[in-house]
């Protein structure tokens, strides 16, 4: 039977099918989230062995009325690979266990995620997104201004409860990649005594360096409301500033995960600041960052499309965005950078090495 445009039915419906997927992609992410705020991936951890549903009811304390609603749960969980289903031995049952991507967000352990995604999920990083086609008509930065009034880093200064989450956020995640940077990539501290982590948050990424490397010196350098009241060890210091206005200076300068946040005119500003910064132009000085580097065309279709949901992501918060090689390159040149180095060891993202 011809429909639409000269469409047969097969086509039809499987073009539904692919928009109501779409329409309901929500459901993955906010199941995701009440399971985490349940304590679903901790109760089934601390469990020891495959948990039944009946026992996992009990674990969360969940009225055993719900427990019907808990099997929904978890069927929709399972089905997005966050839980998997055993045998439960000695026993003719069936258990909930954890996948790769639950251990992820167990609660506590230096490498969750959960801290990243309770941000992401919170309602006032979800409201700009009902701004978006508003935005594209108006004069604001981004629809976050659109949906607020103003930057995410201008409410994150007034709101305690959203800066704390985005700190906790970037510090999960900087445990997580540190923990490969200094494993994989040491050979790239070698010879450098004096770091600076700009935008480095409460200085997690910091810490680790300084704990992998005692004789390199390291500074937090961040918004003066984020580091004000953190304490100063030995070899790691906490400095308040502007990194548009100038870099405190160092043999090497880290931005992990900030070049993104900005537009490219923004990003030209802040490595021209980190150029000036540099010590030791001649002995190996750099700026070490960790970003993505867009695949295009070349990678797998799920890696470009987690890719291009950040890239989304960064023109609705902020003013920036996920580039390729050839975007990163031009920054590099313009910004008065001779060479890079890149080395794809984060996954979806690169550590890139840029040389003055």
């Amino acid at each position: 039977m011809a429909l639409v445009n000269g469409e047969g039915s097969n086509e039809m419906v499987q073009a539904q099918a692919h928009i109501w997927n779409h329409i309901f992609n929500f459901i993955n992410s906010m199941s995701l989230k009440c399971a985490i705020q349940l304590g679903v991936p901790d109760a089934i951890h601390n469990h020891g062995q495959p948990i039944t549903l009946s026992e996992l009811v009990a674990a969360l304390s969940i009225p055993p009325a719900k427990t019907q609603a808990v099997y929904r749960l978890m069927r929709m969980l399972v089905h997005s690979g966050f839980f998997a289903i055993h045998e439960v031995l000695h026993q003719d049952q069936e258990g909930y266990v954890l996948t790769p991507s639950s251990r992820l967000l167990l609660k506590g352990k230096p490498t969750s995620v959960s801290p990243f995604l309770l941000a992401m999920l919170d309602p006032i990083l979800l409201t700009p997104w009902n701004f978006l086609s508003a935005w594209f008509m108006g004069s604001e930065l981004c629809p976050f201004e659109t949906a607020h009034g103003g930057t995410i880093w201008d409410y994150a200064g007034k709101d305690s409860v959203l800066n704390n989450f985005l700190n906790e956020a970037m510090a999960s995640d900087a445990r997580l990649a540190m923990s490969v940077v200094v494993r994989e990539c040491k050979e790239i501290f070698e010879g450098l005594t004096s770091l600076v982590d700009v935008g480095g948050g409460t200085g997690t990424a910091a810490k680790i360096l300084v704990e992998t490397f005692p004789h390199l010196k390291c500074t937090v350098f961040d918004l003066p409301h984020v580091v004000s009241t953190l304490q100063v060890s030995n070899n790691l210091d906490y400095i308040g500033g502007d990194m548009f206005n100038s870099i405190p200076p160092a043999d090497a300068i880290l931005l992990k995960w900030i070049l993104h946040d900005w537009s490219d005119d923004e990003c030209l500003k802040i490595l021209k600041q980190c150029k000036e910064a540099i010590l030791s132009k001649d002995k190996g000085g750099k700026v070490i960052i960790i970003d993505m580097v867009v695949e295009d065309k070349k990678g797998k279709h799920e890696s470009i499309e987690t890719q291009l949901f950040f890239d989304m992501m960064m023109m609705t918060l902020a003013t920036g965005r996920e580039r390729n090689e050839k975007e990163w390159k031009k920054l590099f040149l313009e910004a008065g950078f001779s060479h890079y180095k890149i080395t794809p060891v984060l996954g979806l993202r690169s550590l890139i090495e840029v040389y003055p």
